[in-house]
C-alpha cells in the first residue's frame, strides 16, 4: 500500500486505512446512528446524516417512528438485507479510508435495493482505490483489473476483454452464462430441449422442475440440471 509491502505495516495502522463491506453485514443492538458512527466514533450528528445520505440510507431511516434513534434488533434483524448493507455503506462513507474492499456486497440483493446500492457504491469508491470479490459479471466487467482465482490460486488476471479473448476459467465462465441465458423451465421429468409444457401461473409444487434449453438451430438435447421437485 503506496509503496509498502502491507505485511510491514502495523495491523492497526493498516486497518485504519481500509473499509470493508461484506456480503453478511452485522449490526449491534444499537441504535442506527451508533451503528453509522462506529465507523469513525467522533463523529458528529450531522456527519452521520451526511454519509447516510450518500449511501442512499437516510429515507428510510427518517420513516422510522424514531428516525436515527431507532435500535436494530441483534444483528439488525428488524431490517432488510438491502437497509442493512446501505447503512453498512454509510459506516464506510463515515470511515473515508483510501482503499475500499467490498466481498460480494451486491449478491442477495433485490433489484431495486441493487440500483440504490450500486449507487451509493459508486459514491463511497470516488477517488479511491476499490477492490471487489464477486462472482456477478456485471459487478466485476468494468475493472481495471480482474484477477481470477480457481483453487485458491491466481489463475488469471487482466480486463474483461483480454480475458475474454483467451482460452482459461473466465472465458469458460462467460460461455456458461451465455449458454444459462437460454435456458426455460420446463415441467416433467423426462423433458428433452425445448419439449414439454412451460410452467406456468397456475402449476404446484409438486411438479418437477427442469432447466431446459430453448428449441432453436443447433439446441442441445441434453437435459439441464433439475433444480426444483
Amino acid at each position: 500500500m503506496g509503496g509498502t509491502d502491507v505485511r510491514e505495516i502495523d495491523p492497526e495502522a493498516l486497518l485504519a486505512q481500509v473499509s470493508m463491506v461484506f456480503q453478511d453485514v452485522y449490526l449491534f443492538h444499537e441504535s442506527i446512528e451508533e451503528n453509522i458512527r462506529f465507523g469513525a466514533p467522533e463523529a458528529t450528528h450531522e456527519q452521520v446524516v451526511a454519509a447516510a445520505r450518500r449511501a442512499r440510507c437516510h429515507e428510510f431511516i427518517t420513516a422510522l417512528p424514531a428516525g436515527y434513534a431507532t435500535v436494530v434488533g441483534e444483528g439488525g434483524s428488524t431490517l432488510s438485507g438491502g437497509e442493512r448493507q446501505r447503512i453498512s455503506l454509510a459506516r464506510a462513507m463515515l470511515k473515508d479510508a483510501p482503499l475500499v474492499i467490498l466481498d460480494e456486497a451486491t449478491s442477495s440483493i433485490d433489484p431495486e435495493n441493487e440500483l440504490l446500492l450500486i449507487a451509493a457504491i459508486e459514491e463511497l469508491t470516488r477517488g479511491k482505490t476499490l477492490v471487489t470479490i464477486a462472482h456477478r459479471l456485471s459487478t466485476v466487467r468494468t475493472a481495471d483489473q480482474i484477477v481470477v482465482i480457481d483453487g485458491g490460486r491466481v489463475v488469471q488476471r487482466g480486463t474483461h476483454e483480454e480475458l475474454a479473448a483467451q482460452p482459461g476459467v473466465y472465458a469458460r465462465f462467460l460461455a456458461a452464462r451465455e449458454e444459462a441465458a437460454s435456458w426455460t423451465l420446463a415441467r416433467g421429468a423426462a423433458v428433452g430441449a425445448g419439449v414439454g409444457p412451460e410452467i406456468g401461473p397456475g402449476d404446484g409444487p409438486e411438479a418437477a422442475a427442469q432447466l431446459t434449453p430453448k428449441a432453436g438451430p443447433g439446441a442441445s438435447p441434453r437435459l439441464a440440471p433439475e433444480v426444483a421437485r
